[in-house]
């Protein structure tokens, strides 16, 4: 107990005085890290008080007269802190009764968008009419909202209402036979996907055993399944992972695997505490240090343990309606379209259209040397000295036998670059839209060791500070675009893409790395809403917001066929370097000879004057394009975009 006491008290001093806490020291206050803040402290309710009193205050100027909790200084369609609000206060006791019925009435209306069975029927093995709850309004269900909707609600009272009852079920429609469960699709393209360590134990919250006379949910085989892939994860050693596993666990008891498990899960918990608080590219996160006194204390109390008596009269639950823009709101959104689309055609075509292509057979090459040269001829548009450059690679998700990635030592070679060059800071940014938990990616994938080795920060963009920013595009229909704090005051942007095949978009390069550049909290997990509003349109949406001065194409090893994720690796040779980014991606499909002109968003891009897309339009240093283009395989519904060799 004196541990926790001590993570307590350093949780403490992380709030803000006016209360509530950010996701990150220096952040501004959350609604969801305040919540598992809150619950923290209230293990020694006593000492903390005022904390949590300070921090009720901060949740109640962010709730809504409708009952919902929306985004603090974020998206307002963002409803999903609306069911970790209502929980934490009902966990806590001594809120206000008509506040929680409304908040309750609110989250029982919500309901996920069902999917046009033409856009998504024949591509998964699950009941798309089953729905649970959204990250954001007008959006589809997924496992992590609905599971704290489930959660929150059963501890409300309201274990069998008919929403809650359906939730449970697409939860476990959606889990895998073999254990766990991702965000939400069991297969994509007709291949099986990964479950995910946090959205599985989360499952595991909502589906524990509940009152007498309720469905037992906790002794369904793929809730028995889950419960040995958590097992498994145990050796990843990850701080949240085990926290997670540990405070799920503790509600499964006398499940011989799970005792097991939580013999050892204590130790490892310090353990990977103490590696953190050692690990030089990793800010202090107040949830993280929450949920490490949570999974602690499990002995002493788990708040996520579902009342004995938590039952409540049934609600008359109407559907939780979308806010709708004032008269006002909408002629002011008109006047801007018409100023954004006047923009547009002002808009210059970025200076120095050239791409710069550079053999590299092998990570081991001297990549530095590599990039310096080619830099040599981009210095002038792009210097670098004196200013505060953010790098932004790809980390989707991390698989031993698979090249998802940026080579972590492309990184490295291009921090490098930027030392050399002067840069006033350096700091790695990512937001994946498969994981929540980057950390892990970051461990995982060798890209925290370059970070620790160059003492050079990372910092989460998916938790990173929303900045309401003007669609400079309005492709997508959204008039404004939430950009990551660090993205959006960076001097200089660089993206570090992947040379690979993308099973959608055709190719994933330095253009589609941008949708890592937008928060999760605000568009959930995977961030599916930029992919219905059309994948070609958000791409060109979120570039002509905030154009990168740079990119650098990691082409020693690309992915080939169903790529991003599933694709095969294929030894190509090369580092690609440019200033205008369509010109690049353009240049990289030449490369991979698929066409680049029949590619949406390049298209879209050079219509919109993003960049230049016609190979007598950008001018190529280096090697030549037919010097080292290679056939890249694709998955066959886009087998039009390659182009055939000639005999």
């Amino acid at each position: 107990m004196h541990a926790i006491s001590s993570f307590l008290d350093a949780l403490e001093q992380q709030a803000h005085p006016e209360g509530g806490w950010g996701y990150a020291a220096g952040q501004p206050a959350q609604l969801e890290p305040t919540c598992f803040c809150m619950l923290a402290l209230a293990l020694e309710v006593g000492r903390f008080k005022a904390s949590i009193e300070k921090a009720r205050a901060f949740l109640a100027k962010w709730a809504v007269a409708d009952g919902s909790y929306r985004l603090a200084n974020g998206r307002e369609e963002a409803i999903w802190p609306t069911a970790l609000v209502l929980f934490t206060l009902t966990a806590l006791g001594n809120a206000d009764r008509d506040a929680l019925a409304k908040t309750t009435a609110y989250l029982l209306g919500v309901r996920g968008k069902v999917p046009e069975a033409v856009e998504t029927g024949e591509l998964h093995d699950i009941d798309l009419k089953l729905t649970g709850w959204p990250w954001a309004e007008n959006n589809f269900s997924w496992v992590e909202p609905t599971a704290w909707a489930c959660l929150a609600l059963r501890h409300a009272g309201q274990e069998k209402d008919p929403r809650v009852q359906e939730g449970i079920k697409m939860l476990l429609d959606r889990a895998m036979d073999e254990g766990g469960i991702n965000y939400g699709n069991r297969r994509i393209l007709g291949r099986l996907t990964e479950p995910i360590p946090g959205p599985s134990a989360l499952m595991l919250l909502a589906l524990q055993r509940g009152t007498k006379g309720a469905d037992d949910f906790a002794t369904n085989p793929r809730t028995n399944a889950a419960c040995g892939y958590l097992t498994r994860q145990i050796e990843t050693g990850d701080l949240e992972h085990l926290c997670w596993t540990k405070l799920a666990f503790d509600l499964y008891r006398p499940n011989p695997v799970v005792e097991v498990s939580l013999a050892r899960l204590d130790a490892a918990i310090l353990a990977a505490h103490d590696r953190r608080q050692h690990t030089n590219w990793l800010q202090p996160a107040p949830m993280r240090q929450a949920l490490t006194a949570l999974a602690l204390a499990t002995e002493q109390r788990n708040f996520f343990r579902l009342r004995a008596n938590a039952e409540a009269p049934p609600f008359l639950h109407p559907a939780a309606s979308a806010r709708k823009a004032s008269l006002g709101q909408r002629f002011g959104s008109w006047f801007r379209g018409l100023a954004v689309k006047a923009a547009g055609t002002l808009r210059q075509l970025p200076v120095l259209p050239a791409v710069h292509i550079a053999r590299a057979g092998s990570y081991d090459d001297n990549l530095v040397e590599i990039l310096q040269k080619q830099f040599e001829h981009f210095r002038a548009q792009v210097p670098l000295k004196g200013k505060r450059v953010v790098l932004k690679p790809n980390l989707v998700e991390y698989h031993r036998d698979k090249v998802i990635n940026t080579n972590p030592r492309v990184v490295s070679a291009v921090i490098e670059l930027c030392k050399r060059e002067g840069a006033g800071q350096i700091i790695v940014a990512e937001g994946p839209g498969h994981w929540r938990n980057v950390e892990y990616l970051v461990n995982a994938s060798g890209l925290g060791d370059v970070l620790k080795a160059h003492n050079v920060p990372f910092v989460d963009i998916n938790h990173d500070e929303p900045v309401k920013t003007p669609n400079l595009g309005r492709l997508t229909g959204l008039e404004y675009l939430y950009m990551a704090r660090t993205i959006a005051s960076a001097e200089v942007l660089i993206s570090l893409p992947k040379l690979k095949t993308h099973h959608w978009a055709g190719a994933t390069l330095a253009l589609k790395n941008l949708f890592g550049t937008l928060p999760g909290i605000c568009y959930g997990w995977p961030k599916n809403e930029l992919h219905w509003r059309g994948i070609d349109n958000s791409i060109v949406d979120i570039a002509l917001t905030r154009t990168p001065d740079l990119a650098i194409v990691d082409g020693i090893i690309g992915m080939e066929g169903d790529g991003p994720l599933n694709g095969t690796a294929k030894p190509f040779g090369a580092l690609i370097m440019g200033h205008d980014l369509v010109a690049v991606d353009a240049t990289c499909c030449r490369l991979m000879m698929l066409d680049p002109e029949k590619i949406g968003y390049l298209v879209l891009g050079n219509m919109r004057k993003l960049g230049r897309l016609s190979a007598a339009e950008i001018p190529q240093l280096g090697e030549t394009i037919a010097a080292l283009a290679q056939p890249f395989e694709t998955v066959p519904h886009l087998d039009n975009l390659r182009v055939k060799k000639s005999a």
